[in-house]
């Protein structure tokens, strides 16, 4: 065993510790399939967020983990439930009468609003495939609509059919007694209107593979449970899929927990192991509530890549799963310069360190690439405040005078995070920008410090200035120099955070910090 690979096995690493529970499956003998199958699911009722990208992200880190602790080959299955009936009209799409048209069909029987796809299903597929593209990832796309009209369901439908007393057993148990007079595993699909249906079936014939049901005006139909006629409820679906398919693992939101003993019920009473399960946190919006796809809340792929590198996206998702993740425009910023003091310690770590090391987990199927990041993306944005930037060569002035070797080709990461920070600047920290004016003693500390910076002749380098500002405060009795910190940002830059003030200095220039300090004090900034 490598050196690599035994310290996986003992690695507290939260990836590490789902792959043994996985390959704990396959202990005694290798799986009969000959491969694990890991899953993702995906509900196409509204575009993908974040939070979809998060499953395939955290699975595929798992996956990662597994296939450097077992030579098992692996596949990853990302499986969209497209033939899911449209219960409402996503708010943040067009069209909206055209879907409100159309409720109840297929969520690939139902047009597409934006008039590019087959449907609406199709739409957001192939968004969801573009997102997961944009990363790299590793999969297999499989539709439900496919899957059921194809016939590949079929042999787990005639089961169901076979076990259906049983399954309904099971389903009974965790419904109101009002719904359980009307409940059936099976949903129909209306042969007229293309509906599925909520209606009572009446009855199943096991030996024939049918349902006997009336739809919502009396009329009886009798249908093939096979070829697409009939769908499963939500719930006994997701069972079904792990048996049809032999699902391995397959991560889902805590919303899903208390559904699990269900899910785990039905696979096995259709003859199949469940899988291992991981339930993560769920991810909220800037005022604390869920995201939703058909509410549009929270940030999407699209705009996180907007403003930062995906890189720092899969950094986001591997931290703490277990914790809900508030999914907002302020946690971009910490989260590339937290991805980039990774990716700078990588190199001196072990083994052991580096297997916890979320840059292992983002890039460990390739060489994790060194940090060009001269300047952290946080200090990036003060700089696009201080100057006034436009454009990512304004920050390049500046940022050469600070790193006399760094240049756009040489530091590519550094050229693309001045252009994520003049555009998120631009976008949300210069709109909410308020300068105020210095009190007595913060105008007197000013002072002082553009005095003292305005004959310093000291090395220009951030510990020096730091040392400089910080005795200025120290020196105008600031108990509590965040205080003075503190003043400075909200004088010079009109905001209350910032990172360490002399980094500031050194990058934005003595001179032109001299200049920035008398335009505060004389009220020119706001």
């Amino acid at each position: 065993m490598s050196d690599l690979r035994e310290a996986a096995m003992s690695s507290k690493a939260w990836p590490f510790e789902e792959a043994r529970r996985v390959l704990k499956r396959y202990e005694k003998k290798p799986p009969e399939k000959g491969h694990v199958i890991f899953e993702t699911g995906y509900g196409p009722s509204g575009l993908p967020h974040i939070g979809t990208f998060g499953e395939v992200a955290r699975t595929t880190m798992i996956r990662r983990a597994f296939e450097l602790i077992s030579d098992i080959p692996t596949r990853l299955i990302c499986f969209s439930d497209d033939m899911d009936g449209m219960r409402k009209v996503p708010e943040n799409v067009p069209n909206q009468e055209l879907l409100q048209a159309n409720l109840q069909r297929p969520l690939t029987s139902v047009p597409d609003p934006f008039e590019e796809y087959e449907s609406f299903g199709h739409h957001n597929n192939a968004m969801l495939r573009r997102f997961l593209d944009t990363f790299g990832f590793d999969y297999e796309f499989y539709s439900a609509t496919d899957f059921y009209k194809s016939g590949q369901f079929d042999e787990i439908l005639l089961r169901c059919c076979e076990k259906y007393d049983d399954l309904m057993k099971i389903m009974l148990k965790s419904l109101r007694e009002e719904r359980q007079q009307t409940y059936s595993i099976f949903l129909p699909i209306h042969p007229e209107s293309g509906r599925v249906l909520y209606v009572p079936v009446k009855h199943v014939d096991a030996a024939n593979g049918t349902i006997t049901f009336d739809d919502d005006d009396g009329q009886e139909f009798t249908l093939p449970v096979t070829g697409g006629n009939v769908k499963l409820q939500w719930k006994p679906d997701f069972g079904a899929r792990w048996a049809a398919l032999g699902v391995d693992f397959e991560m889902y939101g805590k919303d899903h927990s208390t559904n699990t003993p269900i899910y785990d019920g039905i696979c096995r009473t259709l003859g199949v192991r469940p899988p291992e399960h991981f339930t993560y946190e769920l991810f909220l919006d800037a005022e604390g509530q869920k995201i939703s796809k058909s509410k549009g809340n929270g940030l999407s792929i699209d705009e996180w890549l907007t403003y930062a590198s995906t890189e720092s996206l899969s950094y986001y998702m591997f931290q703490k799963p277990k914790t809900a993740k508030r999914l907002s425009w302020d946690v971009i910023p910490k989260a590339v310069d937290e991805y980039h003091q990774q990716l700078r310690a990588f190199p001196t770590q072990d083994a052991k360190a580096q297997l916890a090391n979320p840059v292992w987990h983002i890039h460990s199927d390739s060489v994790v690439p060194q940090s060009h990041m001269v300047v952290s993306f946080s200090m990036l944005l003060n700089l696009a405040s201080a100057a006034g930037a436009e454009d990512k060569e304004t920050m390049w002035g500046f940022i050469r005078r600070y790193a006399p070797d760094a240049t756009p080709k040489t530091h590519p990461d550094m050229d693309d995070a001045a252009g994520f920070a003049v555009r998120y600047y631009n976008d949300f920290v210069k709109p909410t920008k308020q300068f105020r004016a210095p009190d007595e003693k913060e105008r007197a500390a000013m002072e002082d410090l553009a005095g003292r910076l305005r004959d310093y002749d000291g090395e220009v380098s951030d510990e020096a200035l730091q040392t400089l500002v910080f005795s200025v405060g120290k020196d105008h009795a600031f108990e509590n120099l965040r205080d003075w910190f503190k003043a400075l940002y909200e004088v010079l830059l009109g905001q209350s955070q910032g990172p360490r003030f002399g980094g500031f200095v050194a990058l934005y220039g003595v001179d032109e910090t001299v200049a920035l300090i008398e335009k505060g004090l004389a009220g020119e900034l706001g």
